[in-house]
């Protein structure tokens, strides 16, 4: 039985590198609300445990040097967000034991794309289950102890 946090932590963690790699090199604000979606604070302006889980595995990803900001904007969003060196050459690289082999007739520059992590991790968003998602997550993250 999976925790559904961790599933919620992988499906994050795959939802900001993306959208950081599709913003790269240009610094942004990053907003909870674009990754786990809309919040309701309650009467006392506390977000819900899935916004706070989500604000914090963006701090998470920023500790383990998977990304750079300059500031919080409160609990809502880190603001001046880009890619780290190590984030960018990890979703810009092949997972070494990648099983994946394109058709023979593909075009070898577009069989490269294909095989990137961040297009892996664009496929697994929009047709994977929560456990391949969370599969793939695991494997990029071992694969990035090597950069």
């Amino acid at each position: 039985m999976s925790d559904i946090h961790i599933d919620d932590f992988y499906r994050d963690t795959a939802k900001i590198l993306v959208q950081l790699y599709s913003q790269f090199p240009r610094k942004f604000t990053l907003y909870v609300e674009d990754i786990a979606g809309q919040d309701k604070p309650d009467e006392f302006g506390l977000h819900s445990p899935r916004h706070l889980a989500c604000f914090h595995a963006l701090l998470w990803l920023a500790g383990a040097d998977y990304l750079h900001f300059e500031t919080t904007i409160r609990q809502e969003a880190i603001d001046q967000v880009v890619l780290s060196h190590r984030g960018f050459m990890l979703l810009n690289s092949v997972l070494d034991d990648d099983a994946v082999c394109p058709p023979l007739d593909t075009p070898a520059p577009v069989a490269m794309q294909e095989l990137l992590i961040v297009n892996r991790l664009r496929r697994e968003l929009k047709t994977g289950s929560s456990y391949s998602l969370a599969h793939l997550v695991k494997r990029v993250m071992s694969a990035s102890r090597q950069l």
